[in-house]
């Protein structure tokens, strides 16, 4: 009995970056608790690609604005667990926020509201308090 076996390229430097955006991603998602539709709206991308990014089952890559994005997440969820201890740093994005940047809504839907300028925003703010501003 001979076993073919099939040739499977190493995944090139490109793609790596891709693969360990998303599963970077992944994990902060989790730890934050938030739901399919509101990690795709922060990935800037359909539920529907989400659900495959999240079962390792897409093949495609990521736009710059989501790199840019999955940059500025983790980046954020980084941050949060310098500053907060890491179980408040894990519900902050989900607990409502009076600071003026959030007038009160959560810091997860300011930031998929209004997308990448909100979470590059929302990740200045952290970074702020982290310095002392």
């Amino acid at each position: 009995m001979s076993v073919a076996l099939r040739y499977h390229p190493a995944p090139s430097p490109e793609d790596r970056t891709h693969i360990v955006a998303i599963t970077a991603l992944r994990r902060v998602f989790d730890a934050w608790r938030l739901t399919g539709a509101d990690a795709a709206r922060l990935v800037g991308v359909s539920d529907r690609t989400w659900s495959r990014m999240k079962a390792e089952a897409w093949s495609g890559t990521l736009s710059d604005d989501g790199l840019t994005r999955a940059s500025a997440l983790i980046g954020l969820y980084k941050a949060l667990h310098l500053y907060f201890t890491d179980d408040l740093a894990d519900r902050w994005v989900r607990l409502p926020n009076r600071g003026p940047l959030f007038g009160g809504e959560t810091p997860a839907a300011h930031m998929a509201r209004g997308g990448l300028p909100a979470i590059l925003a929302t990740r200045d703010y952290v970074d702020a308090l982290r310095g002392g501003m």
